[in-house]
């Protein structure tokens, strides 16, 4: 008897989830945007976690020639989930995530040692004044519109705590970074309307800790603190998926009520 009640019970919850279970019939989607100077493959670690947790995942590609370009490329990836989406940037995928935010299928933010500019601001603008004694990125100076990262500094500033081999990859394996993505002005910052989380990465000598930390708490963010470098998505996965799902259950839960 016991027995059938519970299967008479999961089947009306399969019914009621539309053919699939409830939970994951609940789930949102996610969406991950890189930054400057790196393609999607750096997510690799963060995919999988979601993936076995049973989460839809998207890794956008960015050109990152314009914010204009790269917002219209995560646009497409956010209409392409199933589910409504946490949607999820580093560094310069930060801004990216700010103007895409708006979307109406997007449940809420969450920013990697990201850089969150409000209204009229761009990285360009967010780097301009640096505090005194903070490091300075190894940016060349621009050749055809597009910037690079020194190569023989890239693992020092961007990629400290990755495995030494994959940090080389990563400085010779680097997508040059357009000015006009740099200097692309957020015209509605996704965070004024939508909740947003932050992971600050305390070793990061790309976007000063405190600068992190004062973008968080403009953008009213869920703030955490992890041990690691500017690629702290590469280098700490579970830390970095942690606070994505922190982000994807609170907003799943929000949804139901």
């Amino acid at each position: 008897m016991f027995r059938r009640l519970l299967a008479f019970t999961s089947t009306l919850m399969f019914v009621a989830g539309g053919g699939v279970p409830v939970s994951a019939a609940q789930k949102k989607s996610i969406v991950l945007v890189h930054g400057g100077f790196v393609d999607g493959s750096g997510w690799e670690g963060v995919y999988k976690i979601l993936q076995r947790d049973g989460y839809d995942v998207t890794i956008v590609q960015n050109p990152t020639t314009s914010l204009a370009d790269d917002v219209a490329v995560t646009r497409r990836a956010i209409a392409g989930a199933k589910q409504d989406v946490i949607l999820v940037g580093h560094s310069y995928g930060g801004a990216v995530i700010t103007e895409a935010g708006n979307d109406p299928k997007v449940a809420a933010l969450v920013y990697i040692a990201a850089f969150a500019p409000d209204q009229g601001e761009s990285v360009a603008s967010l780097i301009a004044h640096p505090a005194p004694g903070a490091p300075v990125p190894p940016i060349l100076p621009p050749q055809d519109g597009y910037l690079m990262l020194d190569k023989t500094k890239f693992a020092a500033s961007f990629a400290a705590d990755v495995e030494p081999g994959l940090a080389s990859f990563m400085a010779n394996a680097q997508v040059p970074w357009g000015l006009n993505a740099l200097n692309g002005v957020v015209s509605k910052p996704g965070w004024k309307s939508k909740k947003s989380w932050y992971l600050v990465a305390t070793a990061d000598k790309m976007i000063p800790p405190p600068a992190q930390h004062f973008m968080a708490q403009r953008a009213s963010a869920t703030v955490v603190e992890a041990p690691g470098s500017h690629a702290i998505y590469v280098s700490k996965p579970e830390a970095v998926a942690g606070l994505i799902e922190q982000a994807a259950s609170a907003e799943t839960v929000a949804a139901s009520h």
